[in-house]
C-alpha cells in the first residue's frame, strides 16, 4: 500500500518512466529556496537550484557540530566514555532540547545521539563546551574544518543553527560536509538513521521522515527557522550507488521530506554509477628513455566514478594521451598524461594519468643507445 508521502510524489513528478531510457527527462522542480542532488562517489551533479546562493541552514549547522566532534574522538581528545557536565547555558538553550539537567553528568556517547537524533540544542552547546571549553572557541573550530574541506561560502557563528545574519552556507557547501560526514566516519553515520532515542525518560522521533517513507534512506539530518523554512539534508543508496540531496527553504515538515524524495527518487531511477577503475591500478605502461627499465605503469591515485544515464553503459569509451618522450630519471606520481571518459560526443570525466612506480636513470651505454634511437624517432 502506498504512503501517503508516496501519493503525493508520484502525483506531482509528472514523469513518463520509459523503459530505454534513451530519453532522461528533466528533473522536477521543487517548492524549494535551493537544491542539490549529487552522486557520492562520482560527484556528479544529476540536479540543483541556486546552489551556490548563501541560505540559513537552521539546524543542518549540527552536521558541523557532530562532525567536529568525530574529529576529536579520532585524534583521541576526547572518548565516548568521557563525562560532560552540563552548564546553565546548555540547560537553558531555546529549541529543540534532549532534556538534559543542569550539573548533571552525560557521557559523550549519550550527547552525539541527543545532536544527531533529537536535535538538541542544549546538547549541542555541552559538546561544544566539552571540546573547546567555550562554546565561541568551538565555533573557531567549526569554522577552521569548513576551511580545511573547501567550504567557500559558510561561516558559522554557533553551534546550533540559531538565526544569525552572519551564519550562513550554501547548498554545495553542504554537499561536501554530507561527503565528509559519510567518508570519513562510516563507524558513526549509522547514528543518522537511529529513528529515535530516549533520553531522561524522554523517547523523541528523529525528525527525517524519509527514514520511515523510503527504506533506502539512511540520513541525514533536518533544519527548522521561521527565517530558513523547513530544510532536508538526506542521502539513500541503493545497491553501490548512493546520492546526496540538499533541500533548503521549504514551507513544512512534509514538505521538505516530499521534495528530497522526489530528487532521490529521479537520480535512482534515471542514472547509474559505476567504478571504471581502481586507485593505484596499473591502466597501461608508458615508454621511458634512458631509464633503469623501458615501461614505467600509469594509474589514477583515486577510484574513477562516472554516474550516467540509465542503460548507457556499454557506449562509454576511454581514450588515453600519454606524454611524448618521457626521459628517466621520473618520480612516482608525477603526471604523465591523461585518461579521459566520452559517452557519444560527450565528455564524462577527465583524469590525469600518474607514475605509479618512478624509474631511475639508467646507465651510460643505455642512455647513449637511447639517445640514437630518439634522433630517428
Amino acid at each position: 500500500m502506498l504512503t501517503r508521502l508516496q501519493i503525493l510524489l508520484f502525483s506531482s513528478l509528472l514523469i513518463v518512466a520509459t523503459t530505454s531510457y534513451g530519453a532522461i527527462p528533466k528533473p522536477p522542480k521543487l517548492a524549494a529556496k535551493a537544491y542539490i542532488l549529487q552522486d557520492f562517489h562520482s560527484g556528479k551533479v544529476i540536479a540543483s537550484k541556486n546552489a551556490d546562493q548563501r541560505i540559513e541552514p537552521a539546524s543542518l549547522t549540527k552536521m558541523m557540530t557532530a562532525y567536529v566532534v568525530e574529529n576529536e574522538l579520532k585524534y583521541g581528545n576526547i572518548k565516548l566514555t568521557d563525562q560532560v557536565k552540563i552548564s546553565s547555558k546548555a540547560r537553558f538553550m531555546k529549541g529543540s532540547r534532549m532534556f538534559v539537567e543542569e550539573n548533571s553528568l552525560v557521557s559523550v556517547e549519550k550527547l552525539l545521539k541527543g545532536i544527531i537524533i533529537q536535535s538538541g540544542n542544549d546538547a549541542t552547546v555541552a559538546m561544544a563546551e566539552h571540546v573547546a571549553g567555550t562554546e565561541k572557541a568551538f565555533v573557531s573550530l567549526m569554522n577552521a574544518y569548513a576551511e580545511e574541506m573547501g567550504m567557500k561560502n559558510t561561516h558559522f557563528v554557533n553551534s546550533t543553527g540559531m538565526p544569525h545574519r552572519n551564519h550562513y552556507t550554501t547548498a554545495n557547501d553542504m554537499i561536501l560536509l554530507s561527503k565528509a560526514l559519510i567518508g570519513e566516519f562510516p563507524e558513526h553515520y549509522s547514528l543518522y538513521a537511529e529513528k529515535e532515542y530516549q533520553y531522561n525518560g524522554i523517547k523523541q522521533k528523529n525528525r527525517n521522515r524519509l527514514l520511515w517513507e523510503a527504506e533506502f534512506v539512511d540520513g541525514i539530518k533536518t533544519g527548522h527557522t521561521e527565517s530558513a523554512g523547513f530544510c532536508l539534508a538526506a542521502s539513500g543508496k541503493k545497491g553501490d550507488m548512493r546520492l546526496i540531496s540538499i533541500v533548503v527553504g521549504t514551507r513544512s515538515d512534509r514538505a521538505r521530506a516530499t521534495e528530497s524524495l522526489k530528487l532521490l527518487t529521479y537520480g535512482f531511477k534515471y542514472y547509474e554509477t559505476h567504478r571504471l577503475y581502481a586507485a593505484n591500478e596499473a591502466l597501461t605502461k608508458a615508454r621511458v628513455w634512458k631509464g633503469t627499465v623501458e615501461e614505467m605503469p600509469l594509474g589514477i591515485e583515486n577510484d574513477l566514478y562516472v554516474t550516467i544515464p540509465r542503460g548507457t553503459f556499454e557506449k562509454l569509451k576511454a581514450k588515453m594521451k600519454l606524454d611524448s618522450q618521457i626521459l628517466a630519471p621520473t618520480t612516482e606520481g608525477d603526471v604523465y598524461g591523461r585518461v579521459k571518459i566520452d559517452l557519444g560526443k560527450n565528455e564524462v570525466i577527465e583524469r590525469d594519468l600518474v607514475a605509479l612506480r618512478g624509474v631511475g636513470k639508467g646507465g651510460f651505454f643505455q642512455s647513449m643507445m637511447d639517445e640514437v634511437i630518439l634522433v630517428f624517432e
